[in-house]
């Protein structure tokens, strides 16, 4: 008898997504992670003494529109969300404005700053809220070839469908300048898509934009202690129905006989059998340690780019105080902090050149403003990710060049909140070579691979393994950034890799459980 029914190969968020509802079906679950706490880029840790650092991911959006949380009953296991209002403050250091939860408040405040802006606004939501829909619809299941008819069909009632499709098919850039003709709002809505890893001026990009409307639907939330109490309450769920969680335990190899997963093996020697592997990690990292034999060519040539972005994460020893900005709301969402279009093509221009940005755009996340536990009194913990950075430099290496890239990150706040660098007393710097060495990220990539629609629905990670099974290894599935529906804090990838991992086991063993019971519905 194997010693688990399914093991699952890393623990971050989609990893232990899958891993919980196995074990909620009643499947015996080992979970294998190499670092020392599970979460991978969704975890929490004192950094700084009396400081509570993010790793990775720190804004819950995706993941609202998704019911995860309440089918894993994730608050019985201690997760508690914080609401985010305002979600997002955008600026470019003279001129902020607000986006509410609430749309029509969003579009009044707009309309009062920028005359035509908030009445464009709502013309934007009203146009485009049902493709976002359908958008956060196709992501909550297994990808299809017929993905991009199934989005006009829902999206496109009532409008005419042959206009709604030209515009998904263009760059992001192109279709904000459709409706916004106030550079002050339109940049940081381009800026925000480009979250994602494309240009604006990249073709088949708009739907990047374009489910915009679905933070309005779900709002923005922080877990109460830091991003990491996700991942904690994840754990706690796979615990309480039976499951086994192993941190400090590094998977050297998938152990595969007669074209089947039989188990994993650990660096330290130990083996362990299940009847299914789940392999929560970079598809790079899953197909290394795999025979070669398994391997297709295709897993090898999977897009990871050069880089994407930076993270400083600050321990502050006061509040930010932004300059003509509007507190405390400044220092409640997410700060769109973008001087114009230029400015992020410019960056972009920088990054193609293999070069770090020296004046880039920024998202700043200072959260404690809504929790404090994450610094002491009169703190702050404040994090600002940046774009764009390469991986590989044309000049220097990352042990050479940080501390310039360091640098322009806080140069280029202080232009939103001077003073900022005089009340630093902790830090930590996240290079794409850093992410890449203590997160596993490939290449630096968030996203682990790039997010270009020849590698988005059933082409992630290639199209014979869109289903969240490996091609040519019959019980060994994927999930995680890798699949559909790619990068960010969702679990949608998660759920839906459990779908087909519970369906395959149960259809063989366990036909008298009730789907009501998976929350598989």
């Amino acid at each position: 008898m194997p010693d688990f029914d399914v093991i699952v190969m890393g623990a971050g968020h989609n990893a232990l997504v899958t891993a919980a509802y196995a074990a909620k079906a009643g499947l015996r679950v080992g979970v294998f992670e190499r670092r020392h706490i599970v979460g991978g880029a969704v975890s929490t840790e004192e950094i700084v003494p009396g400081y509570q650092f993010d790793y990775g991911g720190s804004a819950h959006i995706l993941i609202r529109m998704t019911p995860v949380v309440r089918e894993l009953e994730l608050t019985r296991h201690g997760l508690h969300y914080l609401e985010v209002d305002p979600m997002f403050h955008a600026s470019d250091g003279e001129t902020p404005w607000f986006i509410h939860r609430d749309p029509g408040r969003t579009a009044r405040e707009l309309e009062n700053l920028f005359p035509g802006q908030g009445e464009a606004y709502s013309h934007f939501l009203d146009e485009w809220t049902p493709f976002a829909r359908s958008v956060a619809d196709l992501f909550n299941s297994a990808p299809g070839p017929l993905d991009m008819g199934k989005m006009m069909v829902s999206s496109g009632k009532g409008r005419d469908w042959q206009a709604q499709l030209s515009r998904i098919l263009r760059p992001y850039g192109d279709v904000a300048a459709e409706y916004f003709t106030e550079e002050r709002v339109r940049a940081p809505l381009v800026w925000m898509a480009a979250q994602s890893g494309p240009p604006p001026t990249d073709p088949l990009s708009a739907p990047f934009l374009l489910w915009h409307p679905l933070y309005h639907e779900g709002g923005v939330a922080r877990p109460k202690g830091g991003s990491g109490g996700l991942t904690k309450a994840l754990r706690r769920a796979i615990e309480a129905d039976g499951g086994q969680v192993f941190v400090n335990a590094p998977v050297k190899r998938i152990l595969v006989k007669g074209g089947k997963a039989q188990g994993i093996e650990l660096e330290s020697g130990e083996v362990y059998t299940a009847s299914a592997v789940v392999s929560g990690t970079h598809v790079l990292t899953t197909a290394a340690a795999l025979p070669d034999e398994h391997v297709p060519a295709a897993a090898r040539q999977v897009r990871v780019g050069n880089g994407f972005g930076m993270v400083l994460r600050l321990a502050l020893s006061e509040k930010v105080k932004y300059r003509n900005h509007t507190e405390p709301d400044s220092r409640v969402g997410l700060g769109l902090l973008i001087k114009n279009q230029q400015q992020l093509m410019k960056g972009y221009g920088q990054y193609l050149a293999g070069e770090p940005t020296t004046d880039p755009p920024l998202i700043a996340m200072s959260f404690s403003a809504v929790d404090d536990s994450l610094a002491p009194p009169g703190g702050e913990a404040l994090w600002l990710w940046a774009q764009y950075y390469p991986y590989e430099l044309s000049s220097g290496s990352w042990a050479t060049r940080t501390a310039e890239a360091r640098e322009n990150i806080l140069n280029a706040f202080e232009h939103y909140a001077p003073g900022t660098r005089d009340t630093i007393v902790g830090e930590l710097v996240q290079t794409p070579q850093w992410l890449e060495t203590n997160l596993g990220l490939h290449r630096g990539n968030v996203m682990h691979l790039e997010m270009s629609f020849d590698q988005m629905f059933s082409f992630r990670p290639w199209m014979q393994a869109s289903q969240y099974r490996w091609p040519g290894v019959k019980g060994l599935y994927l999930t995680g950034a890798s699949t559909h529906p790619g990068g960010g804090i969702m679990g949608a990838s998660g759920r839906n890799a459990a779908r087909v991992l519970v369906k395959d086991l149960t259809q063989r063993k366990w036909q008298s459980l009730g789907r009501q019971r998976l929350g598989l519905k």
